[in-house]
């Protein structure tokens, strides 16, 4: 008999608790590696964001030292939690932890990944089933879920933001939300939403991913009054992104889009795109953007980060260096240890 393939390891880049550290307060991300470091490379910048003060630098380090501790942690403890939830935890709503089903999704999004699998499919046909948002940008946009199972599944992530179980955070910049790989989303909602449905789809709009995107990085975000109401510029740490509005009721929080980040001048007439709750944005990871205030009410968006081994073991998007491999927990960041194939680098530029 034959034996079973060992199952993949994916890590990390060690570049995570070094690189893009989020500073809110002054709308900047940073790489720290010192405080000598961080003075030379950010100190004219910060004073003129309002880091004046050695007692406001000491914050910011203190800050700084905090987030790169919590990286260091995160695999760890998020392994912690989502087996505590696992063994403790009641859902509302069981039905949306049963594996994906066509019910669930929207007519025109079953016709489109309809479209992305037959014969002599291509390009130009399946633009005539979505919404072209920016054919320069290429971002496009088309309903993702159906009404009722948005509803379900908010019912479902209110129970668990109202219970006493543990929550990490849904990504260094958001800090309200929930991982669902932690809440036990990610095997029966996510991977078959990537695996028979984004696949095909994203093989069309973006060929240079053709057949690479082999792991993903899931959450849901949330805005409401008192907690996030915002989003700064950024990019993903990912090739492609689907960004679904869940709901609720609410006003504002548009989504802008800049250029990719490596572009000089890259926010330069930035794109707004209104949330349309039910549908779906999508854009590629390295494209700059971010969220408008909210005006009022709650917003909830599923995000889910499509991630190709065979590009980033190449080079990692967050540091633009070749990845320094760190063992990580699940999916990790979607690097793996083995040889990449061949991947068409210019293609990808």
């Amino acid at each position: 008999m034959g034996t079973a393939a060992a199952p993949r390891r994916f890590c990390r880049c060690a570049c995570f608790c070094s690189e893009n550290l989020y500073v809110a307060r002054y709308g900047l991300h940073v790489r720290f590696r010192s405080e000598q470091q961080l003075r030379q490379d950010y100190g004219p910048i910060l004073r003129s964001r309002g880091c004046v003060s050695p007692k406001d630098f000491q914050q910011l380090l203190g800050e700084l030292e905090k987030e790169v501790e919590r990286r260091q942690r995160l695999g760890q403890e998020s392994a912690a939690r989502k087996a505590l939830i696992a063994s403790s935890y009641h859902p509302a709503r069981p039905d949306v932890y049963s594996s994906l089903q066509d019910v669930a999704l929207a007519p025109e999004f079953l016709a489109a990944a309809e479209y992305s699998t037959s014969p002599g499919a291509d390009l130009q046909g399946l633009l005539q089933r979505l919404e072209t948002v920016s054919e320069e940008k290429r971002i496009y946009r088309l309903p993702v879920f159906t009404a009722s199972f948005c509803q379900a599944l908010l019912e479902e992530l209110d129970h668990f933001e109202q219970s006493d179980m543990p929550k990490g955070r849904p990504n260094t910049m958001n800090n309200y939300g929930v991982l669902l790989h932690e809440l036990g989303l990610d095997e029966p909602l996510v991977t078959p939403l990537r695996e028979r449905f984004l696949q095909p789809l994203m093989a069309l709009l973006y060929p240079e991913y053709r057949g690479w995107l082999d792991t993903h990085r899931a959450f849901v975000v949330k805005y409401a009054p008192g907690q996030d109401r915002e989003l700064g510029c950024h990019y993903d740490n990912a090739e492609l992104t689907l960004n679904v509005a869940l709901g609720k009721a609410f006003t504002g929080g548009a989504l802008y889009f800049g250029d990719l980040f490596q572009a000089p001048s890259a926010l330069a007439n930035p794109l707004e795109v209104e949330h349309v709750v039910g549908q779906g944005i999508l854009h590629r990871g390295g494209q700059l953007h971010g969220a408008r205030p909210l005006g009022t009410g709650e917003r909830w968006n599923l995000v889910v980060w499509l991630r190709a081994s065979a590009v980033r073991n190449r080079l990692c998007p967050m540091c633009c260096r070749k990845p320094d491999l760190v063992d990580d927990e699940g999916f990790g960041d979607g690097f793996t240890r083995e040889e990449p194939a061949t991947v068409d680098v210019c293609a990808l530029t």
